[in-house]
């Protein structure tokens, strides 16, 4: 008789924030292995877990532990370099087991949910005539069903035969039951290697061929590959440098030495001529599928997904920051396109940086880590300059092309000039005239959304803000609203003034809506389109927008921050900037660098095929740095200046900092806490933490909930997320105050 003596720790997913032991049964002694998902007893219910360990010490005597009840997939999900990711991610971020499960593994593989299969149907042959001579005259439908099958060179799916013929379960059945017929079950593969979101249209299908500076950025990158420790580079390119071709190439080296790739993108809708490319070139790999991870897969295609990354059936993944827990069997090389982007940063928890997480797991399974971007991160730009990340450089755009002229426009002197509000300059209105007569394209980037950006009373100076949120709202023309961008309440625009009763309360700004009307009047016979989230609602729309634009079908994009990422339209020539400096004005230490990065990605947008680009940056402060450098194109010389400053007042990426957040409906409680909580720590740790706060977050208000923080400088992240997790369990937090970490935090707001 065989003893159940095996015990394995197991992490719940039931909201029991600490692993829990378990007896494994000795007939799943061979299957069950760390990374396995399993279904424990808890108390009187039944709950999935996932096996971080086997063969622990128990904390109890053998026989108090209970007994796992079953395995739910017959392999491990997750490989022992991602469980390792896992203890990482939950001490580095101070997150629960819950969410770091809910983040790492996908919604229908915790749930437990089955591959799907369908029934496929074939004649059995071997039945003697006489007994078909029979079947004819007492069933002529089941007859018919039986020929049918019999003339077929191979199985047919159950359904299809049904549906075609017309034959009726019980004649289906009666043939079954008689052994006139066999069926088997099949299992459907849904991985979404025909992905919708991948501009594959335009990718091109030619062999790559790679200019002097992408030659030596690959061999580099494939020295590192060659020599199979952890390494990070930093391809660092101009934008139009050609940094998705050397991608390309790395990637081939990492496929034919039998790895396999994973490959983040800030956000796939928003990058589909990346993704095309990279899917149309490994789809087809001989021996490599290509899986794409985005939010719009169904949850089959995600289960199915994640099961041929495991197996090792696909082994090349495209997606966003989630992605980068794919498990991928014989990982090889790490892909973090745009890396400065704050996309990859997570808002709830954990609250990870998908970069960062790359980095670390590139570490664990000891690979090749490659961040690319024109215009680096301050973190990963000191990084190199500490040594501990290699530089790759393409100072040129491919084909010698000249990188765009930048004209600044001074919207004072223009104000001056016209004596009224300006919304597109008398340089910029000229310039997009003279793209459409010559038949070019324009794209026209704001960073705001809606028609004004605010409701202003001229008398007393009243602002229209959002009844949950201390935030001004946005006029919306299209449907004549009000609307909160944070968490969506919409008012109908007062026509007085609720303050003062004045009826001279007018929207104030220029949003996407307005824009467009303006830039009609401008070009009344153009074809105009807008783009931002306002009306990316209908599925796809974007990429649709994209194709025509790339067609020709559309002269000029108005948009968001949603045009400014990774775009390539050889026809366009102009890119004009409304309100560049929009993001300068921000309290947030990193509003220069954003500024910097969001003037310089979006010029880039022009000049990329054969004709040369021009960019016209509207700005009421000209002369402010990061303006100036993006003019001249002077990223290293930014970077410089930039560092020295966060030196000065020893911000990232000189220490860490961490963000604690106190809500609740009552304002007095979540500051109360808050105070206790800085007490409490203070007592703890003396002076060896540097904190400030507790005070106000610069949006108070939000959805009902007032918000109050604590801000934490620290060397050592490790350390004071222990610290601050100790202080956390010894106060007894009502339900009605949350409080959250977040580390690395990328908004101050």
């Amino acid at each position: 008789m065989s003893l159940d003596t095996t015990v394995v720790c197991v992490w719940l997913m039931s909201g029991f924030d600490r692993p829990l032991h378990y007896r494994l049964p000795a007939s799943m002694e061979d299957m069950a292995q760390p990374g396995s998902l399993v279904r424990v007893p808890l108390g009187r219910r039944q709950v999935i877990g996932l096996i971080v360990e086997k063969d622990c010490e128990p904390e109890v005597s053998l026989m108090q532990l209970k007994l796992v009840l079953d395995l739910v997939y017959p392999t491990p999900i997750m490989t022992p370099e991602l469980l390792k990711l896992g203890a990482w991610l939950r001490q580095y971020y101070g997150a629960s087991i819950q969410n770091v499960l809910e983040t790492m593994i996908p919604g229908p593989v915790r749930q437990g949910m089955k591959a799907k299969s369908d029934k496929y149907v074939s004649a059995n042959k071997s039945v003697d005539s006489e007994s078909l001579a029979n079947l004819e005259r007492k069933a002529p439908k089941q007859f018919e069903l039986y020929q049918f099958l019999a003339q077929q060179f191979r199985a047919q799916k159950k359904s299809l035969v049904l549906s075609r013929l017309g034959a009726s379960p019980a004649a289906y059945n009666g043939l079954l039951k008689k052994g006139f017929i066999v069926e088997e079950s099949r299992k459907v593969e849904r991985v979404a290697y025909d992905d919708e979101l991948g501009d594959v249209e335009y990718a091109s299908k030619q062999e790559i061929v790679l200019n002097e500076e992408q030659s030596a950025c690959v061999d580099s990158i494939s020295l590192s590959l060659k020599a199979g420790k952890f390494a990070t580079h930093l391809l660092y390119g101009v934008t139009g440098s050609g940094k998705t071709e050397v991608y390309i190439a790395a990637m081939e080296e990492a496929l034919r030495a039998g790895k396999s790739v994973l490959f983040l993108v800030p956000e796939v809708a928003l990058t589909p001529q990346t993704v095309g490319r990279l899917r149309s070139r490994f789809t087809e790999h001989k021996d490599a599928h290509a899986v794409v991870w985005h939010s719009s897969l169904s949850d089959g295609e995600r289960l199915d997904a994640w099961m041929a990354l495991a197996n090792g059936t696909a082994r090349v993944v495209v997606g966003a920051r989630s992605a980068v827990f794919a498990p991928l069997e014989k990982l090889g090389l790490v892909i973090v396109d745009e890396e400065h982007e704050p996309a990859f940063k997570q808002d709830e928890s954990p609250r990870y940086h998908g970069r960062d997480v790359a980095v670390y797991r590139s570490y664990l399974e000891q690979v090749v880590c490659v961040l690319g971007s024109a215009t680096p991160s301050l973190e990963t730009y000191r990084n190199v300059k500490l040594g501990k990340y290699k530089v790759d450089r393409l100072t040129k755009r491919i084909d010698d092309r000249q990188l765009p002229m930048m004209h600044i426009v001074d919207m004072r002197i223009e104000m001056m000039r016209t004596r009224k509000p300006v919304t597109i300059s008398s340089l910029l209105a000229q310039k997009l005239r003279d793209r459409w007569e010559k038949g070019e394209q324009s794209i026209l980037f704001i960073n705001r959304r809606g028609y004004n950006s605010t409701m202003l009373c001229n008398e007393c100076g009243h602002v229209e803000e959002c009844k949950h949120c201390s935030l001004p709202m946005t006029f919306h023309r299209s449907d004549n609203t009000l609307k909160c961008h944070l968490c969506g309440h919409e008012a109908e625009p007062p026509w007085r003034c609720p303050e003062c009763n004045s009826d001279q309360i007018r929207g104030k700004g220029s949003g996407t809506q307005r824009i467009e009307d303006v830039v009609k009047s401008i070009l009344p016979k153009a074809s105009i389109v807008r783009i931002d989230t306002d009306t990316m609602g209908k599925k796809h729309l974007f990429r649709e927008i994209l194709g025509d634009f790339r067609k020709g079908k559309i002269d000029l994009l108005v948009g968001t921050q949603m045009i400014a990422k990774g775009l390539d339209f050889p026809n366009v020539t102009l890119v004009g900037m409304v309100d560049a400096d929009l993001s300068l004005h921000v309290p947030d230490f990193r509003a220069n660098e954003r500024t910097f990065q969001l003037l310089v990605q979006v010029s880039g947008r022009a000049g990329r095929g054969d004709l040369a680009g021009e960019v016209v940056v509207q700005t009421f402060t000209p002369h402010a740095e990061p303006i100036q450098f993006a003019r001249r194109g002077e990223v290293d010389a930014f970077l410089e200046v930039e560092i020295e400053s966060r030196e000065q007042f020893q911000y990232p990426p000189f220490r860490h900092l961490v963000r604690q957040v106190f809500r609740s409906r009552n304002a007095d409680k979540a500051m109360f806490f808050a105070e206790q909580f800085a007490r409490k720590l203070e007592a703890r740790v003396g002076g060896k933490i540097e904190m400030r706060g507790p005070t106000p977050c610069s949006i108070e208000k939000m959805k009902d909930q007032y918000r109050f923080h604590i801000w934490y400088f620290t060397q050592n992240v490790s350390a004071l997320m222990r610290d601050l997790k100790a202080v956390e369990a010894e106060i007894p937090f009502p339900k009605d105050v949350v409080q959250i970490f977040d580390v690395d935090p990328m908004s101050v707001s």
